[in-house]
C-alpha cells in the first residue's frame, strides 16, 4: 500500500512539474505555443503572424523551419510588415520575387537556439553590442533599450524590439519583434 501510494505521488509529481514547464512557454497571437511542436506548427496557429506565415509558405521556407535546426527566428508580427512601405509586401509575395523574400526572412533566422538570456549576456559581455549573422547574410546589431528591452539593429538602422522573448520550439525558439529586419540596401 506505502509502494502504490508513493508511486502515485511521484506520478502526480511528475505531472504537475511537466504542467508547470508547459505553462511557462508564452501565448502568442491568442494562441498556446507547444515546446513539442516545431516553429512552424506554433507559428501558424498565431493570429499576430499570418503574413509571416503567408510569407514563409510564398518563400518556400515552410519545410526548412519545420527541420531539425535548432532556428532562432525573430518573428515580426503583423503590425510591424504593415508598418513597410506600402505595396512592398504584396511585392515581395510575387513569385518572380522568391529570392528576394527568402533573403528578406533568413534575416530573420539564426542558425541555433538563442535564448534572451543568451543576447542579454552578448551584450553585455561586448560592451552594449553584439553583432548577430543571420542565416541570410545580414547582421543585426543587438543592444538595448533604455526600457531594458531588447533592440534588434539590421544594416539599413532599421530597429526591432523584442516584445515577447524565449519561446520555445521543438527545434529551436522564437522571440516576437515588432519591425521587419532588411537586407543592407
Amino acid at each position: 500500500m506505502y509502494f502504490a501510494k508513493s508511486m502515485m505521488t511521484a506520478a502526480v509529481i511528475a505531472v504537475s512539474a511537466g504542467a508547470v514547464h508547459a505553462a511557462e512557454n508564452p501565448m502568442v497571437g491568442g494562441a498556446e505555443m507547444f515546446a513539442i511542436k516545431n516553429i512552424v506548427e506554433n507559428a501558424v496557429n498565431s493570429a499576430d503572424h499570418t503574413t509571416l506565415v503567408a510569407a514563409v509558405q510564398a518563400a518556400g521556407l515552410a519545410e526548412t523551419l519545420s527541420g531539425a535546426g535548432p532556428f532562432t527566428v525573430f518573428a515580426p508580427t503583423n503590425d510591424a510588415f504593415g508598418r513597410l512601405e506600402a505595396g512592398a509586401v504584396d511585392n515581395l509575395l510575387k513569385p518572380e520575387n522568391k529570392e528576394q523574400l527568402q533573403q528578406v526572412l533568413t534575416c530573420h533566422v539564426v542558425s541555433d537556439t538563442v535564448m534572451g538570456d543568451a543576447l542579454k549576456s552578448l551584450v553585455d559581455d561586448n560592451e552594449g553590442h553584439h553583432p548577430l549573422a543571420t542565416l541570410g547574410g545580414c547582421m543585426l546589431d543587438v543592444t538595448y533599450a533604455d526600457d531594458g528591452r531588447i533592440l534588434l539593429t539590421d544594416e539599413n538602422g532599421n530597429g526591432a524590439f523584442v516584445e515577447i522573448a524565449d519561446v520555445a520550439q521543438s527545434n529551436g525558439v522564437i522571440h516576437v519583434i515588432d519591425g521587419v529586419m532588411l537586407p543592407k540596401q
